[in-house]
């Protein structure tokens, strides 16, 4: 095999990593505007709206880093059909769910498989294809993450306008048995020998740990009992896993001497706050929307100048990083979306129009997004050693998640009706809330990278 050339099945196994990682893509963007139909259906309160979403995200940000190590110990194959198997499996779960209690066990069990999936797919990439040909191949992956991401929170909104939330999880099956066929047959099952076992007690401590955390802030934001209890458990489990993870060294799940760096510390740090803040606005946003009388195919439709502005810029920005330096943009970019989160409090009450109150914010963010993001991966990557650099882009990768999680832990604190509604005053102290967060992001990243670094 040469460098520029993928071998013969290599097409099969792009579109089998492409159809795998998109269904958690998908399922990722398109549960947001389907969250007024599930709490209506489900008699779901706050506390259970915020755990629709955080089963989820929570086994993914704990378990992507293990996901990845057992593709590299037990074969990309296999752990990719495993997690692509749970995924779809779970999909029809939460498809069928008849209580609360059993969609957000099934949302759980989606995020192991997309745990699993998502890191394996990867890696079946650079296994696959070699040289130009893989810079390629995961070029066309990440654009079909992103491709999906911004389309469906329009088809999940079509979905329940036309046939109910149920089949916005029935749309994941297709893809996923599309993906198994294609990685059968299309997909070699190698592994690393000499690949690190996963760090079990540090993947259980870590789950443990943010479970905990955010029970806590959920109950705690939503009127229930035992905050404080949970909270501290999850110090308590947290500070157990730093202490783990310093006992493994360089088998760590996450090694500590990452940190050691004040531009990885910085970077880490803007960007929890900055998905957090995002995270928080782009699930309120449709949430108020539908609330006052929007279909949810035009809430989903409102979201995607976003994606497309960062998918059409984010070229030139990591260009435009290059010549004036990623500190620029680092701290620019947050500070740009926090003008864009401020800008949305022109949002009334009532009569919301898309062109006058929506589209000047959105494309506000859009342009602070792509400014801060594309240069990030960069940024990460010059932050550490060679041999820390796939550890680094996972931690980061996890942490981006864990932002998201924790600010949709705080809804609870915006949420009225039981969870059915959004007060408008509440969702304008939200956005100012956001901006803080987002303009405290952009000085962590001014700080992480040196003045003289491009």
């Amino acid at each position: 095999m040469t460098g520029a050339v993928p071998r013969k099945a290599g097409m099969g196994a792009l579109w089998a990593t492409v159809l795998g990682s998109s269904v958690a893509m998908i399922d990722g963007s398109v549960v947001n505007v389907a969250l007024p139909a599930m709490a209506k259906a489900l008699d779901a309160n706050a506390a259970g709206i915020q755990w629709i979403v955080n089963g989820y995200m929570l086994p993914l940000s704990a378990l992507v880093l293990i996901g990845g190590a057992l593709a590299d110990s037990l074969g990309r194959k296999t752990i990719f059909l495993a997690g692509l198997s749970l995924f779809a499996f779970a999909s029809i779960g939460c498809m069928a769910a008849p209580t609360l209690g059993w969609l957000i066990a099934a949302r759980v069990a989606q995020g192991i498989g997309a745990a699993l999936l998502t890191p394996a797919s990867l890696a079946i990439l650079g296994a696959d294809f070699e040289g130009e040909a893989r810079a390629k191949a995961i070029g066309t992956w990440a654009a079909a993450g992103a491709i999906g991401a911004a389309i469906g929170p329009i088809i999940g909104g079509w979905l329940v306008d036309a046939v109910g939330w149920r089949w916005v999880f029935g749309l994941i099956v297709p893809i996923a048995v599309a993906a198994a066929i294609l990685a059968v047959v299309a997909v070699e099952g190698g592994h690393d020998p000499e690949a690190a076992k996963p760090d079990w007690p540090g993947g259980a401590l870590a789950t443990i740990g943010l479970g905990l955390l955010v029970w806590g802030l959920t109950i705690a934001t939503s009127g229930g009992q035992g905050a404080v209890y949970s909270i501290a458990g999850g110090v308590v489990a947290s500070a157990a896993f730093l202490w783990w993870e310093s006992r493994c060294g360089t088998r760590a799940m996450v090694p500590l001497g990452l940190f050691g760096t004040r531009s990885f510390s910085a970077i880490t740090v803007l960007t929890f706050l900055l998905y957090a803040a995002l995270s928080g606005v782009l699930l309120l946003l449709p949430y108020l929307l539908i609330s006052t009388g929007w279909r949810a195919t035009a809430a989903g439709a409102a979201i995607l100048p976003l994606p497309l502005i960062m998918g059409a810029g984010s070229r030139a920005a990591g260009a435009l990083a290059e010549r004036i330096g990623a500190r620029w943009m680092l701290g620019a970019g947050p500070v740009l979306v926090a003008t864009g989160f401020a800008a949305m409090r022109i949002i009334p009450g009532t009569a919301i129009a898309f062109v006058p109150h929506i589209l000047p914010s959105m494309l506000l963010i859009g342009i602070g997004m792509t400014a801060a993001v594309a240069p990030l991966t960069n940024a990460v990557m010059a932050s550490v050693d060679r041999h820390h650099a796939g550890a680094a882009s996972g931690v980061n990768n996890a942490t981006a998640r864990i932002g998201g999680m924790v600010a949709v832990a705080l809804i609870g604190l915006v949420l009225t009706g039981g969870g059915r509604g959004v007060s408008i005053e509440a969702f304008h102290a939200a956005l100012w809330l956001a901006a803080a967060v987002a303009v405290t992001a952009g000085v962590a990243g001014w700080f992480s990278v040196p003045a003289k670094q491009p």
